[in-house]
């Protein structure tokens, strides 16, 4: 319904973007951060503070849209299967993570390419791109549909199962905390149940996301590193060892919190008030002519808030 997609705009607008590319993508014969914290005192002491917001102009043109999609989709869809079920759940997420790629791989790609642009100079003096706009436009004009798609199957690869788990944990989540909203600490809950789920969804997918980053950067200078996504992991894998899979995981993980704390406290607490006095349940498999069954289990917050 409407009010999905509406709730997602709404929510999208609270996303924000990290300098996590950085540690995923750099030369480990020459590595320029030690780590997470390293990273972010570099950015700060060679490129001001507005270094560590290279690239938002992209996840802010195009963030509102994926949460538009991903809200709207995954509601719609629990409505097609019927029955709120963490099965369910699950499908639904994964088919809203799937359907929001066709955004999220431009972006994200655009995102990448900033960020690495002019690293280690306060004012670079060898800008190829102005701003996400024009480095789409750019990529578009050498490379054709397939060059602004680079990394779409490592993302669809991501993005399925990630917004699966996404909303599997907070459907779990907001069940065994017994979200209510009646109940007077619901917003802690859902903030708790939000920035979990955002960390369950990372967790899951994060090594993807690393070979996404290397394969988007890749290019970068002029020379092509890898051949394709095998390869990548290879070559990752014989340079760096497993470790690789976790590179930037901590700057991930302290931002996903807050961010998905309150992306879906707000989407959840706009459906309610908008809702507010309708029936949001979504209907039981079984026959309207069978008697009540007793309650067995608290009810998710999403099925409160879905029709």
């Amino acid at each position: 319904m409407a009010l999905d997609f509406a709730a997602g705009c709404i929510g999208g607008k609270l996303n924000r973007c990290h300098p996590q590319v950085r540690l995923q993508v750099q030369n480990v014969d020459r590595p320029l951060y030690r780590g997470t914290f390293h990273c972010f005192q570099s950015i700060i002491r060679q490129e001001s503070v507005l270094g560590l917001y290279k690239g938002i102009g992209s996840p802010m043109m195009g963030l509102t849209f994926i949460n538009a999609i991903v809200f709207g989709v995954q509601g719609n869809a629990m409505r097609k299967l019927g029955c709120d079920t963490p099965l369910n759940q699950f499908l639904a997420g994964a088919s809203a993570g799937a359907i929001q790629c066709v955004i999220c791989c431009p972006m994200e790609l655009a995102k990448t390419r900033m960020q690495l642009q002019g690293t280690g100079e306060k004012k670079s003096t060898r800008r190829l791109y102005k701003n996400s706009l024009d480095c789409l436009v750019r990529i578009y004009r050498k490379e054709g549909i397939r060059g602004i798609n680079r990394g779409m199957v490592t993302t669809l690869l991501r993005e399925t199962p990630g917004f699966g788990v996404y909303f599997l944990a907070y459907d779990t989540l907001t069940r065994s905390l017994g979200c209510e909203p009646e109940d007077p600490y619901m917003i802690p809950k859902l903030l708790f149940a939000g920035g979990m789920s955002g960390i369950a969804s990372w967790l899951s997918t994060y090594p993807v996301d690393v070979i996404k980053s290397r394969l988007q950067a890749d290019g970068v200078g002029g020379v092509n590193q890898y051949s394709g996504i095998m390869d990548c992991v290879r070559q990752s894998l014989q340079k760096e060892g497993w470790r690789v899979f976790s590179r930037g995981l901590i700057s991930t993980l302290l931002r996903a919190f807050p961010v998905n704390a309150t992306t879906f406290a707000t989407v959840t607490l706009f459906l309610l008030y908008m809702r507010e006095g309708e029936e949001c349940r979504i209907p039981d498999s079984e026959p309207q002519s069978a008697p009540p069954q007793p309650q067995t289990q608290p009810k998710s917050m999403t099925a409160i808030v879905q029709q």
